[in-house]
């Protein structure tokens, strides 16, 4: 750890950092203010505070950065470009929610030393093992509370460290530990000596025990005693015999138990915290499914309002907000169109004060980020609210700017039976929007370019205050650019006018898009008629126009049915968002999930609200035994709080599936505190639930605190003993942060 660090200080790019630069922090085309930064001697931490201002400083960590931008790639260094040559500007890019820092160097050479050395500050925290990662959480603790920075602390600061961990113990017993650690008698501990107490005061019996039961000799696990947990425990009887001896090879810190194909207590510690340790099963992350089905197939993962950062009356519209959605693997972006005053079409929410951005900017962005994340296609779906004019320069912008990547004539110039695939759309860009007459017709030239309303769809916020409402049906026309029209290939938005007569006119590149409050009464109404509609069609479904504050509705009831485009406020973090990231996580995090096979049937009979009636039913069993939990973030930083955690599991899924169970608190310990309950669960539709994992600090006197939490479908659930990596409010990773439970899955008899 130690070396690993001072490799990096000596490079020359980390060594300007750690002496620092003045650099212009911008906020706006007015904010421009200097500011000191400098990286601290961790190699970790980036400290900046203003000359003038008394003592405050800020700080963040290099772990909180996901990339670093160079040049004028950001909206903010684009508005000052001709003050600030590119060659000194860079946006610092943080994970999650968190606003970019956009700084001007002053000189080029300034900039690149910044650019390149947080780079590869970046490469080496992404690059850390689990045991890397848990020795530089030590590290950074020992740094922040050593205050006079002598690389030694007293038990009295011990003591004080320990409080700010989250740890509340027996005084006796850390003494105990502290006199054990303390080898030279100096009655302080230098930071390899706090590490040794660290790691006896996070011996984890929970995992000891478990290791006990399979080892022998009770030091060391043979090959044929891990196989044997590995089958019995982990239910990971049909992996290669070669399986165990890999995670000796990966896991192992002992040479002398290489040796011998054996694993110590710490290799099987660092198993268990470890990928293959973790509740997630690791082959569900990758790319695994069958991406050769017609796009109705798959969910996709849909953002509404895509161009807020914030709520919809006031908020700021931004390019930033799509390059974060496209970047969590979105793959069906909004944008709201209206005329602009100086004739180029701008992009807000209508009717409300939310700034304005252009339509061309966007798709400029959408060129540059659509395909970063995945190489499945991006839709864009278009409320359109121009004149023929400015549509036609729409139509133009997309044309120039997109090229090749935007699709603008079916494959093969079939007219197609059904949807084309994710595989066969890769890296194509598609328009949902309005379109005068069908695909069938597109050769024809004497068609109008008027769109009845019989054709037209309330596509987004009809119910939001100030929209229009729609015209008495069929008296209104609705004027549209035939440049624009002939881009919407297979998703012509259409206006729903219910199953019936969907099934008699069918046409599979026509969609529609549903309010959340439809959506739902077609679910209760008409559950399997809605679940055969979108075996072959594909629907949006988008929260009410009533959300002013860009709140969410929950994804999974639409789910249920097999809408594919459920569409959600990707800026407003909180438990609508984490089902979302839940479900998108498997299948290389690439947008697309393939629906179960009977929600592929056009004729399928499965109803969400009797599942028990549907041929296929078989219920699952599922019980959590919650064991312990590691190192959990404090909520409070004052002085004195010391967490008082409980775990709550939530099943989400077709309403029979609906349940939550939680344990009891514990009292004053964020750091290891240990439940060893068992909470139950029966899965009617086990290919449709997600599983969520809540920690929150209780609190009798008002609502518990939101301590970290993971989503996850429950068909990727890995059997066995399991540690779950908990995430932050935005979806973050907060390690060490951790919870070790066992879960077993069996039938329903």
């Amino acid at each position: 750890m130690d070396s690993e660090g001072s490799c990096v200080q000596d490079d020359p790019d980390v060594k300007l950092m750690m002496a620092g630069s003045t650099l212009r922090k911008v906020k706006s085309r007015s904010w421009k203010k200097q500011r000191h930064f400098r990286l601290l001697e961790d190699s970790l931490t980036i400290w900046y505070k203003s000359r003038w201002v008394g003592k405050g400083h800020s700080t963040f960590s290099v772990t909180e950065l996901e990339v670093v931008r160079e040049g004028h790639q950001s909206e903010v260094l684009l508005s000052i470009a001709d003050e600030f040559p590119a060659d000194l500007c860079f946006t610092l890019v943080f994970h999650g929610r968190q606003g970019n820092l956009d700084l001007v160097a002053e000189s080029p050479e300034e900039a690149r030393a910044w650019i390149q050395g947080l780079r590869k500050l970046i490469h080496k925290v992404q690059t850390m093992d689990e045991q890397e990662r848990l020795d530089q959480w030590v590290w950074d603790w020992f740094q922040k509370a050593d205050k006079n920075k002598d690389g030694k602390m007293d038990f009295k600061e011990v003591k004080k460290l320990l409080k700010m961990m989250n740890v509340d113990m027996n005084e006796d017993h850390a003494l105990h530990l502290f006199t054990m650690a303390d080898k030279s008698g100096s009655g302080c501990l230098e930071i390899e000596q706090f590490v040794h107490f660290y790691q006896m005061l996070t011996q984890r019996d929970e995992v000891w025990r478990v290791f006990q039961d399979y080892s022998e000799d009770g030091e060391r696990l043979m090959l044929e005693e891990l196989e044997n947990f590995l089958r019995i425990e982990q239910h990971e009887g049909d992996q290669s015999p070669q399986h165990a001896k890999e995670l000796i090879e990966r896991y192992e810190p002992s040479e002398t138990a290489m040796k011998q194909v054996a694993m110590s207590l710490d290799g099987f510690q660092m198993y268990l915290c470890s990928p293959e340790g973790s509740i997630f099963n690791p082959d569900y992350l990758k790319l695994h499914q069958d991406m050769n089905q017609p796009l109705s197939h798959y969910f996709i993962s849909s953002s509404h309002n895509t161009y807020l950062l914030e709520d919809q009356v006031v908020g700021q519209s931004s390019l930033e907000a799509y390059i974060q959605a496209l970047k969590r693997g979105c793959r069906c972006v909004e944008v709201d169109c209206w005329d602009g005053s100086d004739g180029e079409p701008v992009v807000y929410h209508g009717h409300t004060l939310t700034s304005k951005i252009l339509f061309k900017d966007i798709i400029s962005t959408l060129k540059e980020y659509a395909f970063r994340a995945s190489d499945f296609p991006v839709i864009v779906s278009l409320e359109d609210h121009c004149g023929v004019e400015q549509q036609t320069l729409m139509a133009q912008h997309l044309t120039q700017i997109l090229g090749d990547m935007l699709l603008t004539a079916p494959l093969n110039g079939q007219i197609p039976q059904q949807l084309p695939s994710p595989q066969e759309l890769r890296g194509k860009i598609l328009l949902k929007a309005k379109k005068i007459g069908g695909l069938e017709e597109c050769l024809d030239e004497t068609l109008t370019d008027e769109v009845s309303d019989d054709e037209d769809t309330v596509d987004g916020d009809a119910e939001s205050p100030g929209a229009e409402q729609p015209a008495e049906k069929g008296k209104k026309k609705s004027k549209l650019s035939r440049e624009l029209s002939d881009l919407v290939v297979y998703c012509k938005s259409v206006h729903f006018h219910g199953f019936e007569h969907t099934r008699s006119h069918y046409k599979c590149y026509e969609m529609s898009s549903f309010s959340e409050s439809k959506a739902k009464r077609l679910a209760k109404e008409a559950g399997p008629e809605f679940v055969q509609y979108n075996a072959w069609q594909l629907s949006r479904t988008y929260p009410s126009g009533l959300r002013t504050d860009s709140s969410n509705y929950n994804p999974q009831e639409m789910w249920n049915t097999g809408c594919q485009m459920v569409a959600l406020n990707f800026q407003t973090a909180g438990l609508e968002m984490d089902l979302n990231d839940g479900l998108f996580r498997q299948n290389g995090c690439c947008g697309y999930v393939l629906k179960p096979d009977f929600m592929r049937d056009g004729n399928t009979e499965f109803s969400p609200e009797r599942p028990a009636e549907w041929l296929g039913y078989k219920p699952l069993r599922l019980s959590i035994k919650v064991i312990s939990g590691q190192q959990l973030p404090k909520v409070n930083q004052k002085e004195g709080s010391i967490v008082d955690p409980l775990v709550r599991v939530e099943i989400y899924g077709v309403p029979q599936d609906q349940a939550k169970e939680e344990t009891s608190y514990i009292n004053n310990n964020g750091f290891n505190p240990v439940w060893n309950e068992t909470l139950n669960f029966v899965i009617h539709t086990p290919e449709l639930a997600l599983v969520r994992f809540v920690v929150e600090d209780y609190d009798k006197a008002s609502r518990n605190d939101f301590i970290g939490q993971f989503t996850l479908p429950f068909t990727c659930i890995q059997a066995g003993y399991r540690h779950i990596h908990l995430l932050s409010k935005d979806g973050t990773s907060i390690p060490p942060s951790s919870l070790f439970i066992n879960i077993s899955i069996s039938e329903l008899t």
